[in-house]
C-alpha cells in the first residue's frame, strides 16, 4: 500500500507562490477531500504524485486564494450565483460588513433606512425585491450566506464586520449627539452578540452618518468589546482629505486605549493637500507599530475613490435619517446652507475639502430614467444643462431619492504605491457593483496588483505582492488554514499565468473580467476552470475563530 493516499486533483509542475513572501518554486501539489495533501517537489525524490485528475500547470503560478478585505458584496452574493465580478479575479474570500453600514443586526425600522441609505452601495432599495430580507441578526444573515442558493452555498466565501453605524441607528436613532448611558450599554450589547454570532470585528464609517455622530470615548468602549472577543476594529476614519493625518491618529489611539487590533480601511491620502503626503502617514503607522500596535491596513490599486453622492453632504443635513435629508435638499432655504457648505466650507461629507465638480463623476444611479447621466462629470452635466453643478447634484439626489454612486477623482499615484510597498499592507476592492459604470476596481484590483504593479511597474516581486493578498490578511482574520500553501490547509487557491495576468476592466468598461487567472478553486472544487465560471457553489460564511470572551 502507498504511504500516499489517493488524491482528487494534482497540478503538474507548478510554480508555488506559496504567500509566505519567500521564494516560489516549482512543484507538483496534490489535493483531496478539499484539503492541500501533498507537495512534492523535484529533489524530494520518490515517486509524484498521482491523482483522478492530472492538470498541466508548467507555466503557471499557484497561490493562496485571494482574500479581499474590503469587499460590498453583502447583498451580491445573495442575488448573483456566479459573482464572476470576484470569483474571476482569484478571490476566494471576501470580508463583508464595511463602512459602518450593513444589514445586520437591525430591526425592520433600521432595514428600511439601511436599504435606502446604500442602495447606490448595494442595491436592495426600497422597491428592489431581488433579495428577501429575511434576518435581523448577525447569525442569521451568516446562516443566510451558509444556505445559498437551494442550501447549495454562494459563490465565495464571507466574513462580516459589525457595522457600528448601523448599530448606533439601531440603538440611538440618527440624531447627531452623544449616545446615553442605557443607549451605549445598549451598542456594547449589539457588539459582543454580533461577535458570539460569528463576526469577525467592528467596521465604522465615519464621515457616513449616524457612525460619523460617535465621540472617540464611544469608539473606544465598542472596541473594548471587540478586543474582548480578539476581533479587529475596521474603520474608515473621519476624513481622507484636509484632516487625515489627524484621523489616523484618532484611530490608533481609539485602539490603544481599548488594547483592540486595527486595520485600516482603504488607508490613502487623497485630495491636493495631501499630494506627496504619503511618508507622513507611513512614519506615523510605523511609529505605532515600534510601540506594539497590532495595526494592519488595505488598499486598492487605483486613484479615484467611488462612494454615494449623498455621502458629500455635511454631517448635519444628515441628521434624522434619509427623509429628514430629502426634506432638506427641497427646501431652498436649507438647500442653500448645503450648497454654501459644500463649495465655500468643505463639508465633512466631502473630508473638509471644498467640493471641486470637475472631480465628481456619476458612475450609477437607481432611476434607469436617469441614465444619461451616467460617465458623466457633474461640472460636465451642469453646462450641458445650463446650470449650476449644484443645482443638477440637488435635483438627482432628489429625483434617485439620494441613490446616485459617483468617482471621486482625487488621488495621488504616488501616495497609492508608496502605502502599497507598506510593511502591514493588504489588498482589498473597495469593490462596489451597483450602477450602470462602477468603479473599475470591483473587476480588476488582484489584477491589477499582479499585472500592473508588479509585472509592468516593479513596485512589489511577485513573491511579496501575494503575500499581502492571501497570508497578511488570513493572519488578520485568525484563520489557521488558509493564507498558504502548505500540507493541510484548505484548498483555496488560484492559478495564474504570470506573465499574461491582467486586469480587464477600464474606466470605459469597467465590467470586463480579467484575463491570465485559467483556475480558481474553493475546497479544492473549480470555481473557475479554464477561464470560465463553473456552477459550483462552493462559498460559505467564515465565522470568526473563538477567542476569549470574559
Amino acid at each position: 500500500m502507498s504511504k500516499h493516499p489517493a488524491t482528487d486533483t494534482v497540478f503538474r509542475d507548478v510554480r508555488v507562490v506559496d504567500g509566505s513572501g519567500g521564494p516560489s518554486y516549482r512543484a507538483d501539489v496534490a489535493l483531496s477531500g478539499g484539503r492541500i495533501a501533498r507537495i512534492h517537489r523535484p529533489s524530494d525524490g520518490g515517486p509524484r504524485p498521482g491523482a483522478a485528475r492530472t492538470v498541466d500547470a508548467a507555466g503557471l503560478a499557484l497561490a493562496p486564494g485571494f482574500i479581499d478585505m474590503h469587499a460590498h458584496s453583502d447583498l451580491a452574493l445573495l442575488r448573483d450565483p456566479e459573482h464572476t465580478a470576484k470569483a474571476a479575479q482569484g478571490v476566494t474570500l471576501e470580508v463583508l460588513g464595511q463602512d459602518g453600514l450593513s444589514y445586520a443586526p437591525v430591526d425592520d425600522r433600521t432595514l428600511a433606512a439601511v436599504r435606502t441609505q446604500i442602495a447606490g452601495w448595494n442595491g436592495g432599495g426600497p422597491d428592489d425585491a431581488s433579495v428577501d430580507f429575511t434576518w435581523r441578526t448577525v447569525g442569521g444573515y451568516l446562516d443566510r450566506l451558509d444556505h445559498g442558493f437551494g442550501g447549495e452555498g454562494i459563490a465565495v466565501n464571507a466574513a462580516y464586520l459589525v457595522p457600528q453605524g448601523t448599530v448606533r441607528m439601531l440603538a440611538a436613532g440618527w440624531d447627531d449627539r452623544p449616545a446615553t448611558g442605557p443607549e451605549l450599554d445598549r451598542m456594547r450589547q449589539l457588539v459582543a452578540e454580533g461577535l458570539q454570532q460569528g463576526a469577525v470585528g467592528l467596521s465604522s464609517g465615519l464621515t457616513y452618518t449616524p457612525g460619523m455622530y460617535a465621540t472617540t470615548a464611544e469608539l473606544t468602549a465598542l472596541c473594548r468589546v471587540v478586543a474582548r472577543y480578539e476581533g479587529y476594529y475596521c474603520p474608515h476614519h473621519r476624513s481622507y482629505g484636509a484632516g487625515a493625518l489627524a484621523a489616523y491618529q484618532e484611530m490608533i489611539a481609539v485602539a490603544r486605549a481599548a488594547g483592540c487590533a486595527l486595520h485600516l480601511a482603504h488607508a490613502t491620502m487623497n485630495f491636493g493637500v495631501n499630494e506627496g503626503r504619503a511618508p507622513e502617514l507611513l512614519a506615523l503607522l510605523d511609529a505605532a507599530l515600534d510601540e506594539g500596535a497590532d495595526l494592519t491596513l488595505d488598499t486598492y490599486p487605483y486613484t479615484p475613490g467611488c462612494t454615494t453622492l449623498a455621502a458629500m453632504l455635511p454631517s448635519w443635513a444628515s441628521e434624522g435619517g434619509p427623509e429628514a435629508i430629502l426634506a432638506r435638499l427641497a427646501d431652498d432655504t436649507a438647500a442653500e446652507a448645503i450648497r454654501y457648505a459644500l463649495e465655500t466650507e468643505g463639508s465633512d461629507g466631502c473630508h473638509g475639502v471644498p467640493i471641486d465638480w470637475d472631480t465628481i463623476e456619476i458612475s450609477g444611479v437607481t432611476d434607469p430614467a436617469l441614465a444619461g447621466l451616467v460617465g458623466k462629470t457633474l461640472a460636465r452635466s451642469a453646462a450641458e444643462r445650463g446650470e449650476t453643478p449644484w443645482r443638477t447634484a440637488r435635483g438627482l439626489l432628489l429625483a434617485d431619492r439620494l441613490g446616485p454612486t459617483i468617482l471621486q477623482h482625487v488621488g495621488h499615484e504616488d501616495n497609492v504605491r508608496r502605502i502599497m510597498r507598506h510593511r502591514a499592507h493588504t489588498g482589498g476592492s473597495d469593490g462596489i457593483l451597483q450602477g450602470v459604470k462602477p468603479h473599475p476596481r470591483a473587476y480588476g484590483t488582484f489584477p491589477a496588483y499582479l499585472g500592473t504593479y508588479v509585472r509592468e511597474l516593479g513596485v512589489l516581486s511577485l513573491e511579496e505582492c501575494v503575500a499581502h493578498l492571501t497570508s497578511r490578511p488570513a493572519a488578520r482574520l485568525r484563520l489557521p488554514d488558509r493564507g498558504l500553501v502548505r500540507e493541510g490547509y484548505r484548498a483555496d487557491l488560484v492559478l495564474f499565468d504570470p506573465e499574461t495576468v491582467a486586469p480587464g476592466a477600464t474606466f470605459e468598461t469597467p465590467r470586463t473580467l480579467p484575463t491570465g487567472i485559467p483556475h480558481v478553486l474553493i475546497d479544492g472544487r473549480f470555481v473557475i476552470e479554464d477561464g470560465r465560471r463553473t456552477a459550483v457553489l462552493a462559498g460559505g460564511a467564515v465565522r470568526r475563530t473563538p477567542g476569549r470572551h470574559g
